[in-house]
């Protein structure tokens, strides 16, 4: 069975006329009668019959006109999807993002592509930084969202935010009742941390401000994940740190623990967010949702404001 024999057929049912429908198919009547015959053959049944007067459609036929217009159907959709994917407006976008980027870029990138490419989807998943430049060099995500610009100069980036860190506390720690403290008084402050190739930026930027400020912070224990600090921070007399978005969503979510945010200041620790893509890969599905991310800019704060930051130091 081949396409064009459908298409003849669904001509032919049109027209009941052998004359008529050869004329639009642009061929001779037997070779029309013949691709009849071929499809006929292939399905082992008879689909038109014909007198010297008419040309009727048998039962059969008549069953075999939805069938061969739902296949050549099927048929056109997968051409204009692959045209689509080809051109950047069908499939699948992977992309690695923080809460940060969740809550303060992706609902207007996303609002933009459903209107503009509604046929492309967007699949994110929450990840570190580190773990998303590893997944972004693997192939296994078509964009990051990081904290600091990309380590590899080749590599195709776009600022988008900055937000503030913060320190998380339990609600028994001396901070607890404070609203924000200079970050010099972290200076003796035993601290909670996590390995540098989780988020190196954060990570740099913590150390880096700290000892810009004359001291090394006591770091006495790693926490990967920011659950695990609220739950640690609620239950010993330690400081944790993690976004203001961050905080903002463990607090609220937190049961049976009660950590509390304390904004640091004196400086503002600030972290710059960043999409990252690979100009060594050609996919124009990660160009259009490049190009709508620079549309939908300039992107919210998701934390609070500060009113005075250092750099992030590192990426």
């Amino acid at each position: 069975m081949e396409l064009r024999h459908l298409h003849s057929f669904l001509t032919l049912a049109e027209e009941l006329h052998f004359g008529r429908a050869a004329q639009r198919l642009h061929m001779a009547q037997p070779s029309l009668s013949q691709q009849i015959q071929r499809l006929e053959q292939s399905l082992g049944t008879q689909l038109v019959a014909r007198s010297s007067h008419e040309v009727h459609l048998t039962p059969a036929g008549e069953a075999f006109v939805v069938e061969a217009q739902a296949v050549l159907s099927r048929v056109d959709r997968a051409k204009e999807t692959t045209r689509h994917a080809a051109e950047g407006r069908a499939g699948t976008v992977r992309v690695g993002c923080n809460l940060p980027a969740a809550q303060g870029v992706l609902p207007r990138v996303l609002a933009r592509l459903r209107s503009e490419l509604p046929d492309v989807v967007v699949a994110p998943r929450e990840m570190w930084t580190g773990p998303q430049l590893r997944a972004l060099q693997a192939g296994d995500i078509d964009v990051a969202m990081v904290y600091g610009p990309p380590p590899d100069g080749d590599w195709g980036h776009q600022r988008l935010l900055r937000t503030p860190l913060v320190a998380l506390v339990g609600d028994r720690h001396p901070w607890a009742s404070l609203g924000q403290v200079s970050f010099a008084e972290l200076q003796g402050q035993q601290c909670l941390l996590f390995r540098r190739e989780r988020s190196p930026a954060m990570y740099d930027l913590i150390t880096h401000t700290a000892g810009a400020a004359g001291f090394t912070l006591d770091v006495v224990d790693q926490v990967e994940d920011p659950v695990a600090t609220s739950i640690v921070v609620s239950m010993r007399n330690v400081v944790g740190f993690c976004s203001a978005s961050r905080a903002a969503a463990v607090c609220a979510s937190a049961v049976g623990i009660r950590p509390v945010t304390v904004a640091l200041v004196d400086p503002v620790p600030a972290l710059e967010l960043y999409a990252v893509w690979r100009y060594d890969v050609d996919n124009p599905l990660v160009e259009e949702f490049v190009r709508c991310l620079k549309a939908s800019a300039p992107f919210g704060q998701p934390g609070r404001r500060p009113a005075a930051a250092v750099r992030a130091v590192g990426a």
